[in-house]
């Protein structure tokens, strides 16, 4: 796994954009360097980076961050059968298209942290209630949306089930970066490496924050892929 020790005085609360996409992802359109350059400058501490079944764009990133004070985790956002799932701190896609529980019980049993992103919104393949099961975590903030009803349904889900919360900006873009953010609170004697920041999240030492993306942010993105997915509007 990547990720190294920074140099003293980090904080040991980081902030980290638990979702965000490159152009390895179908409808992103950030090269992994340009997304290193944003996360830090934005001031973040890390990036999980998540593309749509594929880790090619994560691996690039964290490629371009090993000799900066940033962590990249390397991660995909998997297709399953019942929706979409973050699988963080992996080495491989999982196989797409399995049940979503088998599917994060996969990746626990890697060693990787399996979160459910965006829950509930059907048209951005958000797994229903009945469908989250053996998870580590609920995202409960998702920047990309115009109001906040389906965030606020995610967090009153997490809370009755006692998941940890995530936030993430699901930047596909290199301006949404660093928008909604996981606080990841580390052990004070843990230096703020990959594996230490993976461990927090496994533990529940997280908490979401962030701030919408705004309606032309979020029709910008609608269009783009509309036009991606319609060869006469390209």
């Amino acid at each position: 796994m990547t990720g190294r020790a920074a140099s003293g005085g980090r904080p040991r609360t980081l902030r980290v954009d638990t979702h965000v996409h490159t152009d390895a992802s179908d409808d992103g359109v950030t090269a992994p360097e340009e997304l290193v350059r944003r996360a830090c400058a934005v001031g973040l501490d890390g990036i999980a980076v998540t593309d749509h079944d594929a880790v090619d764009g994560a691996r690039r990133a964290a490629a371009v961050a090993a000799d900066l004070e940033l962590v990249v985790i390397v991660g995909c956002e998997v297709s399953t059968a019942e929706g979409h799932l973050l699988a963080m701190g992996v080495e491989s896609a999982p196989e797409p298209g399995r049940p979503l529980a088998d599917t994060a019980r996969d990746v626990r049993a890697a060693g990787g942290v399996a979160v459910v992103p965006h829950p509930f919104q059907r048209s951005r393949h958000g797994a229903r209630a009945d469908a989250i099961d053996a998870v580590d975590g609920i995202e409960v903030y998702n920047a990309h949306t115009i109001t906040n009803v389906r965030n606020r349904q995610a967090a009153r889900f997490a809370m009755r089930g006692d998941y940890p919360k995530f936030g993430g900006s699901d930047a596909h873009r290199p301006g949404n970066v660093g928008r909604a953010v996981t606080e990841v609170r580390l052990p004070a004697d843990a230096a703020p490496t990959t594996d230490a920041v993976l461990e927090s999240m496994r533990t529940g030492r997280t908490a979401a924050v962030g701030r919408r993306t705004t309606t032309w942010q979020y029709l910008t993105k609608i269009l783009g892929n509309a036009r991606r997915k319609t060869p006469s509007l390209r």
